[in-house]
Order: structure tokens, then C-alpha cells, then sequence
């Protein structure tokens, strides 16, 4: 054997390399029709290596101090050697995660990912979500600009509409009264140490869930076991592939056309014209000056208009959160007795095309001055949002289904 086959084969003696390799990997049998929906989740690990690479570089220079952490982040962008490369790359790729989730969770809506068996791997799916909305929240006070300080002060400040344990709650997670240099150090540290940690941790099992039911695929059915021409092995799925080589090929493709993009974003217009980096935030935050408009950055605008859109504070609050436990149950509210989109009735097709139209139409109200016209057209959209789910039970019983083939076609 060569040197390199002898030092495997002495680490595979001490830790299961080549069976981890082979289980998770070479010999991982996925179905063999996945479409371009299937390259998000690769893609969002890809984003996730990206985040934590920058940010480890990044926090080498930065100072979190309520006195010196703007102007850090302006010494990172114009002194360090490519420190606006690594800044740019570290605040695009937090908008990326998110288009790439987004995409990845409604690819789950359309081929029925969330169905049995796969409800828990939904269900840590959604949990990855939480912690990554609250490694991305802690994130955007870092900078310590102006939308960066007064976002924090709006989103903490709604705790304490919660009653009996709000204030205490609001007091906790500030770590003083107001939005101040004790809160930005208690933001730190739970975005470049705690969530992450905590969120490689679920990365992991959401993995090890996924290869315990194995994947799901556009056709919305189980790939069977026997022959039917399978030159791989035997005993593993007819209707699949390896993973490797076929699917990592396949999905180095994918990485590839999302870097350029990326790059295009990074290069040419990394605020993306103030919807990833807003203007206000390149203005060093400033306790005693409102900004003419409050608003989070756009992956929050969704939920933060489904607040907006109910007059009482708390239960604009419930609303919000109510919004995000939908997506949790979402597994037992689908009655239908087919799983993919390919298959579903025109019921289905016209409520997910309202409830897109309605998640895209929040998400950019969530973003504009709360005008009584956007108010009113924030209200239908959450109302619009709210039936998907609940009234799924009743619809995706009675909505007209086509027949499911038994196995994956050729």
C-alpha cells in the first residue's frame, strides 16, 4: 500500500473515517431525480463555512466596545489588508443564508419534505431557522450604527410587552435598561461563540436525521428497494444513486454559479441598494437621535410587518411569533394523501401561490414607513398568511390529488 493508504488505514483502525465517508457520503443512496431545488442545502453549508471563516477574521480586529466598535469596523474597511473583502463577504453571506433557507424551506413546501417520516428532520430544520435568526439579530448590533443600534432597541423593547415577565425578560436580554455597551458585549458573545457552536451542533443532526430517512425527492415518494436494474448493489435503493460521485459533481455546479453570483453582489453592489446594508448604519449609532425610519434588515421585514399590522403591542407580538409556530406544526396540519406539488389539486396551487404572493408582499411592507395604506395591505397579507396554515387541514383534504406513480421513472 502507498503511504497515504497506509495513514487511512491506520486512522481507520482508531476512528470510523472510511465508514463515516461511506455511510454519510459514497455510499449515501439519494433518489436520482433531484432538480435545482436540491442545491440549497449544500449550498447553505457552503454560506455557513463562509460566515464562520470571515468571522473569525473579523472579530481579530474588532472591538466590542460601545465606544470603539463603529470606528473598528471603519478601521477593518479602510486599514486592514483586505479587510473590505472579509466585511463584505461576512455581511453578504448573512442575506445569502437567508435566501438560500428561504429557498431550501419552500422546496419543503413544494414536494412535501415536512410529511411523513420526515417530521422531525422538519422540526430541526425550524429550530436551525430560530438559532440563525437570533445568530443574525445578535450580528446586526455589532457594527453599532445607527439602524444597527435603534433595530435592537425596537426588536429587545417588544419583550417587554409580554405580561408579568416581560420587563424582567426585556432587562435579561439587554443586560441593562437601554441598548448599551453591556448589550453590545453580551451580543458578542453569544454571536461568535454561543449560537454557533450551538448551530454546528444542529447543522449536524439535521444531517444525521436526513440520512436516517433518507431524502426526499420531486416526486414526493419513497425510492423502493429491489433490482429493477440496479448495477450498484443490490441491497440499496433501485430508484437511487450515490451521493458521490453524482451528486457532489452535481452540486460543485451549483457552488459554482452561486459564487458568481456573490462575487457580482460582493464587487459591484454589496448594500444592494440598502436592502442588505442600509444607509443609516454607516451613520456611528447615536442614543439621543430617532432615525426617521426604523426598520430590520430584510430578512426579518416578514415577521416584523405581521407586528406591525396589529394595533395592540402584544398581541402584534403573539402574531409574530404565532407566524414563525406555524411553520412548526406545519407537518400535521397537510391532510393531503400525496406529498408533492406535482400531484396536489389546484387548491393547494392557488393557496401557495397567495401565501408566496402574501410572504413576499410583508416582507417588502415590513421595510416601508407604516402608512395607513401599507398597514392595511400588511393586515390582508397576514390574514392571507395566517389561512395557508390554518385552514390546510380542510383544504388539502378535499383539494382533487392525481395519481402517484410507484416508483421514480426513468
Amino acid at each position: 500500500m502507498s503511504l497515504g493508504q497506509n495513514v487511512v488505514a491506520w486512522v481507520d483502525e482508531r476512528f470510523p473515517l472510511l465508514r463515516t465517508w461511506n455511510e454519510h457520503i459514497a455510499q449515501y443512496y439519494a433518489p436520482k431525480n433531484f432538480n435545482f431545488w436540491y442545491f440549497f442545502g449544500s449550498l447553505a453549508i457552503v454560506v455557513l463555512v463562509n460566515q464562520i471563516l470571515t468571522g473569525i477574521w473579523l472579530t481579530m480586529n474588532y472591538k466590542p466596545d460601545g465606544a470603539l466598535a463603529f470606528a473598528s469596523v471603519e478601521y477593518i474597511m479602510r486599514d486592514v489588508n483586505w479587510g473590505w473583502l472579509l466585511r463584505y463577504m461576512h455581511s453578504t453571506g448573512a442575506s445569502a443564508f437567508f435566501v438560500i433557507v428561504y429557498l431550501h424551506m419552500y422546496r419543503g413546501l413544494l414536494y412535501g419534505s415536512f410529511r411523513k417520516p420526515r417530521e422531525l428532520l422538519w422540526i430541526l430544520g425550524m429550530v436551525i431557522f430560530l438559532v440563525l435568526m437570533g445568530e443574525a439579530f445578535m450580528g446586526y448590533l455589532l457594527p453599532w450604527g445607527q439602524m444597527s443600534y435603534w433595530g435592537a432597541q425596537v426588536i429587545t423593547s417588544l419583550f417587554g410587552a409580554i405580561p408579568i415577565v416581560g420587563d424582567d425578560l426585556a432587562l435579561l436580554i439587554r443586560g441593562d435598561f437601554g441598548i448599551s455597551d453591556i448589550t453590545l458585549n453580551r451580543f458578542f458573545a453569544l454571536h461568535v461563540i454561543a449560537l454557533p457552536l450551538v448551530l454546528l451542533g444542529l447543522v449536524f443532526v439535521h444531517i444525521v436525521a436526513l440520512h436516517k430517512v433518507g431524502s426526499n425527492n420531486p416526486e414526493g415518494i419513497e425510492i423502493k428497494e429491489g433490482p429493477k436494474g440496479n448495477r450498484w448493489a443490490k441491497d440499496k435503493p433501485a430508484d437511487g444513486i450515490p451521493f458521490h460521485p453524482y451528486y457532489t459533481i452535481k452540486d460543485l455546479v451549483g457552488v459554482g454559479v452561486f459564487l458568481m453570483f456573490f462575487s457580482l453582489v460582493i464587487f459591484y453592489e454589496p448594500s444592494v441598494f440598502g436592502w442588505f446594508l442600509e444607509p443609516d448604519n454607516f451613520i456611528p449609532a447615536n442614543p439621543l437621535k430617532t432615525p426617521v425610519h426604523i426598520a430590520p434588515v430584510w430578512y426579518f421585514t416578514p415577521f416584523y410587518a405581521i407586528l406591525r399590522a396589529v394595533p395592540d403591542k402584544f398581541l402584534g407580538v403573539v402574531a409574530m411569533f404565532g407566524a414563525i409556530a406555524m411553520l412548526f406544526i406545519l407537518p400535521w396540519l397537510d391532510r393531503s394523501p400525496v406529498k408533492s406539488i406535482r400531484y396536489k389539486g389546484p387548491i393547494f396551487k392557488i393557496a401557495l401561490l397567495i401565501f408566496t404572493i402574501s410572504f413576499l408582499g410583508l416582507g417588502y411592507l415590513g421595510g416601508q414607513p407604516p402608512t395607513p395604506i401599507f398597514t392595511m395591505m400588511a393586515r390582508i397579507f397576514a390574514i392571507l398568511y395566517f389561512l395557508f396554515f390554518l385552514g390546510m387541514p380542510f383544504y388539502s383534504s378535499i383539494d382533487i390529488t392525481e395519481p402517484v406513480p410507484a416508483r421514480i421513472e426513468e
